[in-house]
């Protein structure tokens, strides 16, 4: 191969490579959105058909504030409420991870 197909094969693999890793989202992200988002929104706020029939309280709301990670954890890992548990489906990391990526939600 010459130095210019290979040079040029290099700088397409690493363009795509850029473009990909621009595009990925968070492990806690892909969680939330897969796990997570039908019931409490894509943002957060439950204002999906299923959070309002749930009435999942929104993010914004003062009781979920103040609620801490670790509870979080605790509720996605055990189940709370309507809410099912995800202790069977779910490694803690990726638990952790999409709780991390909700409490995002409330900055």
């Amino acid at each position: 191969m010459s130095k210019a197909i290979r040079f040029h094969l290099t700088v397409g693999i690493m363009v795509m490579v850029g473009c990909a890793s621009a595009f990925a989202q968070s492990a806690g992200e892909a969680t939330y959105k897969t796990k997570c988002q039908n019931c409490h929104g894509p943002d957060g706020q439950a204002n999906s058909g299923i959070g309002k029939a749930m009435k999942v309280k929104p993010v914004a709301d003062p009781e979920v504030k103040k609620l801490s990670e670790e509870t979080m954890i605790e509720a996605v890992r055990n189940g709370e409420g309507k809410m099912q548990s995800y202790k069977s489906s779910l490694t803690d990391v990726q638990i952790k991870d999409s709780v991390d990526y909700f409490r995002k939600f409330m900055k």
